[in-house]
């Protein structure tokens, strides 16, 4: 064969980049396919109905689990996420701080409530505190507890949310609002914050779902009937009944709130990124 014959030969071609990640695709989702039909052949689902799908323990359940179980879920998240914004706000500026001292203070408390369990944190506001402080009663009893809890567990994670957004604030911003005046704290909480938290929404709204599922760590603080939360609720009567209906119905109260919540994340994000292009 010559060199001609060979130049005429028609070259060999493999899989384009697009087809290896089609037939990627295409290898995931026969995977997810065939894991979904296997659980959905192998799965009792008579035993599952039975103990999960109970409609009269459901029915019982309202309308307790809303005006009583998920109000005080949201109330105890939404004071938790308060207290944790002024503190984590606080922190984040002793963070930002040229005072030496006060940068110390903030990144010690950072590092340690960010590395332990919130279980602690609300063991720790519920028999701790009494004890160091006898006599002594935290304002609003259960609830005034459970924001301190959540707000102390939240606030260090939202210190560095909130001191990343500060950072993210061109600098020009503040050499500006100096030239016409302003004092250095006044062109932080007037300019600086205020274009600051436009960009940390999304990631401050995340943190409000955590606290959201964080919530169900009051049940080790000691709750009345009046002050359960839909964890403590759902467990109450599934103990009750012997059945885990409750315990389903008060995951999906649960999703109620969180998915529209993330959905709004997304949202937001997706309207940052259009911002940014």
């Amino acid at each position: 064969m010559t060199d001609t014959d060979t130049a005429l030969q028609p070259k060999k071609k493999g899989l384009t980049r697009r087809q290896k990640r089609t037939l990627s695709r295409g290898a995931q989702y026969a995977v997810f396919a065939a894991a979904v039909i296997a659980f959905a052949v192998t799965a009792d689902w008579g035993r599952l109905r039975n103990q999960f799908a109970q409609a009269d323990i459901a029915e019982q359940m309202f309308p307790d689990v809303i005006t009583l179980a998920l109000k005080n879920t949201v109330l105890y998240t939404l004071s938790g996420f308060v207290v944790g914004l002024v503190l984590g706000m606080v922190i984040a500026l002793m963070r930002l701080s040229s005072v030496g001292p006060y940068r110390w203070l903030a990144g010690v408390y950072i590092e340690i409530f960010r590395g332990l369990p919130a279980l602690l944190i609300f063991i720790f506001v519920g028999v701790a505190v009494p004890l160091a402080f006898p006599g002594t009663e935290i304002p609003g009893g259960t609830y005034g507890k459970v924001a301190l809890a959540l707000g102390l567990v939240s606030a260090a994670y939202m210190a560095e949310t909130i001191r990343a957004g500060i950072q993210a604030v061109p600098k020009g911003q503040m050499e500006a609002a100096r030239s016409l005046g302003f004092s250095p704290a006044k062109a932080m909480v007037s300019i600086i914050v205020p274009q600051a938290f436009r960009i940390i929404l999304p990631p401050l709204t995340n943190e409000l779902v955590l606290l959201f599922k964080d919530s169900s760590l009051v049940l080790f603080l000691g709750v009345t009937l009046e002050e359960r939360e839909l964890s403590k609720f759902g467990r109450d009567l599934a103990s009750t009944t012997a059945n885990s209906t409750p315990i389903l119905v008060a995951g999906l109260c649960y999703l109620l709130v969180t998915i529209p919540l993330s959905l709004v994340v997304r949202r937001m994000e997706t309207k940052a990124q259009e911002a940014i292009r």
